[in-house]
């Protein structure tokens, strides 16, 4: 089980995320706004997204909106303390697939998050991606434009794969650290610019060297 957490409770986060590690040895992603729930969400592959309806930079309600409106198709369940009849259909109706009411029991949870993974189907990711003349291929983890392969590291790899994942978004340095190194990992901003100036290099004998995008400030993006 894959899980992103949203919420902006420290201590509530910090104990979910403990319980159900504990529990269920399931991998997550907690993160504390609204737009950073839908830049993970949209980044990667979640069983089901749990989104705290009281956040900052965009609430759980309309980053759900949000997320259904981008395409978006994984289970989404919705946590509040808001209980009124009007509140949980506003949050079915902004695309939620559940919705549980703090305090919960840590059971009930697990019981919600199983049934939403029993009826939700995650797409499998192509094995095949094409941008231009250059292709990727997953299962072999290698990169080619026409019959010249081109030669990249393992997180050379993993940046440009997972920036074609997101053709046409923007994806933040923190999110590219996130995922191909992971949170805990102690790696400065600057490796990931490194890396992709490296990439960049690579590329160069090919027409795809300009693939990989710069947006000054925020991150990187190929695209679609």
């Amino acid at each position: 089980m894959k899980l992103l957490l949203a919420e902006d409770d420290l201590r509530l986060g910090e104990l979910t995320v403990h319980l159900l590690k504990r529990k269920t040895g399931c991998a997550i992603d907690w993160v504390t706004t609204g737009n950073e729930a839908f830049d993970y969400a949209k980044a990667s592959s979640y069983d089901v997204v749990v989104l705290d309806w009281m956040m900052p930079e965009g609430d759980g309600r309309e980053t759900c909106a949000r997320l259904r409106k981008s395409g978006y198709g994984g289970a989404i369940l919705m946590l509040t303390a808001r209980d009124a009849l009007q509140d949980r259909v506003e949050g079915l109706d902004a695309g939620a697939d559940d919705y549980l009411v703090k305090p919960f029991e840590l059971d009930e949870l697990l019981a919600r998050l199983r049934a939403l993974m029993r009826r939700t189907f995650v797409p499998l990711q192509e094995e095949v991606v094409q941008v231009q003349d250059l292709e990727l291929r997953r299962t072999s983890q290698t990169v080619a434009w026409g019959e010249q392969t081109i030669q990249l590291s393992p997180r050379e790899y993993q940046i440009l794969d997972l920036l074609l994942q997101n053709r046409g978004r923007t994806l933040t340095r923190g999110v590219i650290l996130d995922k191909v190194w992971g949170l805990d990992a102690d790696v400065n901003l600057k490796t990931i610019d490194a890396t992709v100036k490296l990439i960049r290099k690579k590329l160069e004998p090919t027409e795809s060297r300009d693939l990989i995008q710069s947006v000054r400030g925020v991150g990187y993006k190929i695209d679609a």
